[in-house]
């Protein structure tokens, strides 16, 4: 399973994004090889609230429905307990400008043995993941 995080999903909506010509190669790429997808709640909280405000509330709202209505994503929520282990993550990646949404992120990753993250975010690497693209 690979783990989408919103930087992907921004930089896959925007293709103005600096990224958005690697992220759709690395989509095509997890198609190929037949990736299972899933993302958090609180990623599409983040990357809805981000491109909302650069692209128009419409705009994001539709993308995030498209997630919340694929078969292809499963989508991860925090139980109470990924929510105190996402607080202690932020605690120790603090020094490294970790944000809450990546502590969850972890804390839904580790709970669930995923190792692999579609993101263009350093900050999961640091945290002990591998990173796609």
């Amino acid at each position: 399973m690979t783990f989408v995080d919103s930087g992907a999903f921004i930089a896959l909506w925007v293709a103005q994004d600096g990224q958005h010509d690697a992220a759709t190669r690395a989509l095509a790429a997890l198609k190929d090889e037949g990736a299972r997808l899933c993302t958090s709640n609180f990623v599409v909280d983040e990357a809805v609230t981000f491109v909302g405000r650069r692209a128009g509330a419409a705009f994001a709202a539709e993308r995030a429905r498209n997630i919340l209505d694929s078969q292809a994503m499963t989508m991860l929520r925090p139980d109470a307990e990924d929510e105190r282990a996402a607080l202690t993550l932020y605690e120790k990646y603090a020094d490294q400008g970790v944000g809450f949404t990546d502590a969850v992120s972890f804390a839904l990753m580790r709970r669930h043995r995923i190792k692999r993250a579609f993101t263009f975010d350093r900050h999961f690497a640091q945290a002990g993941f591998t990173l796609f693209p």
